[in-house]
């Protein structure tokens, strides 16, 4: 909305002021817009919460750990709202959906606005029905694991869909290959149509799950997905964007495939970091706020959504991987109970659990799970330039 009316008033022309066109300007922009936004509106939206007694109450199968989290009860949860809000709003507002120049679409940034509000609604429906409804009481269970899924797929499917009609107009055929971290040549040959829509699936829903999982203690999830999406603001510029003063794009020199207008999606994903960092006003310890299933489910289908946008599916396991300890903890958990018939291989998953009853506080678990994933952060934009 900036940039049309910037460019409407031709700002470069009687102004002098060039910046706005500038995919990383708008990327700071969009930052700080989104972290004044959730600052502002935070308050209102916690009261509100607070009117409609939207409290967490969470039940542990473990005695000690329920008692550790006792001072929890009615915090109110749901304070994804503030994320998907100060998103959507700092997006619309910096992000460019149309190039009056070229008259051409940018098709990434819509649907990266279509996964936060399916995602986001299907999060919301399932908190409300677990903390409200007189179907989930007494048991609070929410939706049921196969109505989340039914909801995950097909959405995940409408984005595969509609992302590999985009990729089909671009002349570079690499697009479809999968590449590996520390390797400059990709997998020799192309995903067909429905093996790309499969691995969509397996990410998008992953993802989105893996971040829920994570959202279990004040701050974890918000700092970590923090750590993500700043990789993804690069990921998304260098597979889109021409260096200074030159005409080789990024791609060409990190050897990446060239993906043209994804660099519009750094908007998209640095609204998502400024909107967390406000977020974490609210949410770091002790929380005024949880995140809730209607922020968690939004914020990892983006992780997601972005791997599958600039080909980076395989460098995902390193950029998210404190999320993908989560995930696997809970899998391995699982898998060892039923194996063993009823031993337990942590004490608690997932494993931000088993460390806080192994005598860890929780600001220690936040802080250095944080640690982790700026490591892993670190490392997988390390690879962009060990090839």
């Amino acid at each position: 909305m900036i940039y049309y009316l910037l460019w409407y008033l031709r700002a470069e022309e009687r102004f002098h002021f060039y910046a706005y066109q500038n995919v990383m300007f708008r990327s700071v922009a969009a930052v700080l817009t989104s972290f004044l936004i959730s600052l502002l509106i935070g308050p209102t939206i916690i009261r509100w919460l607070m009117r409609k007694k939207i409290g967490d109450r969470p039940e542990f199968h473990h005695a000690t750990l329920n008692e550790l989290t006792r001072e929890k009860a009615n915090t109110p949860t749901m304070g994804g709202l503030i994320i998907i809000l100060s998103v959507l709003v700092s997006t619309l507002l910096w992000a460019k959906f149309y190039n009056p120049q070229t008259s051409l679409w940018n098709g990434f940034v819509e649907k990266a606005i279509f996964l936060v509000i399916w995602f986001g609604f299907l999060g919301g429906v399932d908190d409300w029905l677990k903390l409200t409804s007189a179907r989930a009481l007494p048991s609070r269970t929410g939706l049921r694991a196969w109505e989340k899924l039914i909801f995950q797929i097909g959405g995940a499917v409408l984005i595969a869909s509609f992302l590999y009609s985009d990729f089909v107009n671009i002349d570079d055929a690499k697009v479809f290959w999968l590449w590996l971290p520390f390797y400059k040549n990709p997998l020799p040959f192309p995903l067909a149509d429905w093996m790309f829509v499969l691995i969509a699936i397996f990410y998008i829903s992953a993802t989105s799950n893996a971040v829920n999982l994570t959202d279990g203690m004040d701050g974890l999830a918000a700092g970590c997905v923090g750590m993500v999406s700043l990789v993804l603001v690069v990921l998304c510029y260098v597979t889109s964007e021409t260096m200074a003063q030159t005409s080789i794009t990024w791609s060409e020199y990190l050897l990446l495939p060239h993906i043209p207008q994804a660099g519009e999606l750094s908007i998209f994903y640095s609204a998502i970091l400024g909107a967390v960092l406000g977020f974490l006003w609210y949410n770091c310890h002790p929380a005024q706020v949880f995140m809730g299933d209607v922020g968690s489910l939004p914020l990892g289908a983006a992780m997601g959504y972005g791997a599958l946008v600039t080909r980076n599916e395989i460098l995902l396991f390193i950029i998210g991987g404190v999320f993908v300890l989560e995930l696997v903890s809970v899998v391995l958990q699982v898998g060892y109970f039923k194996y063993t018939g009823g031993k337990r291989l942590f004490r608690y998953t997932p494993i931000h659990y088993h460390f806080h009853l192994a005598g860890w506080s929780e600001p220690q678990v936040v802080v250095r799970f944080w640690l982790l994933a700026a490591a892993f952060a670190a490392i997988a934009l390390a690879t962009l330039k060990i090839r």
